[in-house]
């Protein structure tokens, strides 16, 4: 599959962007598990245009994380299309790599993303939506994606055509995920209308399925049974980064990988903290390190004492100590859940 001239391969899988969950640290650990192509957090275009510290940091990127794209949301069209220009040119305003791909999220559906019209809240605006598209391909030298969902709500569906008009107005691939905007991440995501517009034969650019792969068995499903060319991961992905080797085995060979035990988990949670750590220093490091550490580790029996103290400590010499400690005393424990600290 290729978006523009970026080559991710034959049924790639990519880590979806998620907001305080796809820094820096966890996309390089997703790629070292194989994971094609990453995505930045995503980034308000405001934020951008005012010079927001946060916002300008969020764009900085590695090679060792390449393929990335930057992904920007907003409402307001002239912002949006400075954002992405400031996007495009990543590498020259705030350092490192910089974007390989431009991507707008058209699919975030918390209430104060949406409620403002944006993300997932363009999907009552599909005119808007559209235009505000094609200003950004015209703007930008990358090649320029979107991330949406099927519609607002069970009533108003669109993605079918919205798909056409979006690949009319020149983006160069198009990720959908299988949810309204009012379902947020309730249910069922509907693999059906995912599939309605792959074999829509005036598409012919690649189509990116996502939502509730959680396994690499219905990695394989969403490849065989709805013809998608590739597939995103997100919340599966949470605690859990070696999801994309076990899709990426299964898909290449056939053959299932087993789970890694807590040792190995522990080693993970190492390098993580410690690529967090150079990433962003001792004090922000470890604070941004609490959401993940602990997810490596669920299912253990007996833990809430040793997860306290693993989200609690600030020093990275104690957090190093706790995590051994776990490898000593759980090393052998076979009841590891298989799930990401969302469930699912």
């Amino acid at each position: 599959m290729k978006i523009g001239g970026v080559d991710l391969g034959e049924r790639p899988v990519l880590l979806a962007p998620m907001e305080d969950v796809t820094d820096a640290s966890f996309r390089i650990l997703c790629r070292e598990a194989g994971a094609a192509m990453v995505y930045t957090e995503f980034i308000s275009s405001d934020g951008l245009i005012r010079d927001a510290k946060k916002a300008i940091a969020k764009m900085v990127t590695s090679e060792e994380e390449a393929p990335v794209a930057i992904q920007i949301y907003g409402s307001i069209p002239e912002a949006m299309v400075d954002a992405a220009r400031m996007a495009d040119r990543a590498a020259e305003i705030a350092g490192g790599h910089g974007a390989d791909i431009v991507d707008i999220n058209f699919g975030c559906p918390v209430s104060k993303i949406a409620g403002r019209g944006a993300g997932s809240g363009m999907m009552k605006e599909p005119d808007k939506m559209v235009a505000i598209t094609k200003a950004v391909v015209e703007a930008v030298g990358k090649p320029v994606t979107v991330k949406t969902r099927l519609g607002w709500d069970d009533s108003s569906k669109i993605i079918v055509e919205l798909a056409e008009r979006l690949q009319d107005a020149g983006i160069a691939a198009l990720t959908i995920h299988g949810r309204t905007r009012c379902q947020m991440y309730k249910g069922e995501a509907d693999w059906t209308l995912i599939g309605a517009v792959k074999e829509n034969p005036r598409m012919h650019i690649p189509i990116i399925g996502n939502g509730d792969i959680n396994s690499a068995e219905k990695a394989r499903e969403a490849f065989d049974r709805y013809g998608v060319d590739g597939i995103m991961v997100g919340r599966a992905s949470f605690g859990r980064p070696w999801i994309f080797s076990e899709i990426r085995t299964l898909l290449d060979t056939g053959t299932p990988m087993p789970a890694p035990g807590v040792r190995e988990r522990v080693a993970l949670a190492k390098r993580h903290l410690d690529l967090s750590l150079s990433l962003k220093g001792p004090v922000t490091g470890v604070f941004e390190m609490r959401r993940h550490l602990s997810c490596y580790f669920k299912g253990l029996r007996d833990f809430k004492e040793t997860r306290i103290k693993l989200v609690t400590s600030t020093d990275p010499a104690e957090i190093r100590s706790t995590l051994d400690y776990i490898a000593d005393r759980w090393g052998d424990d076979p009841g590891l859940e298989e799930t990401s600290v969302y469930g699912i």
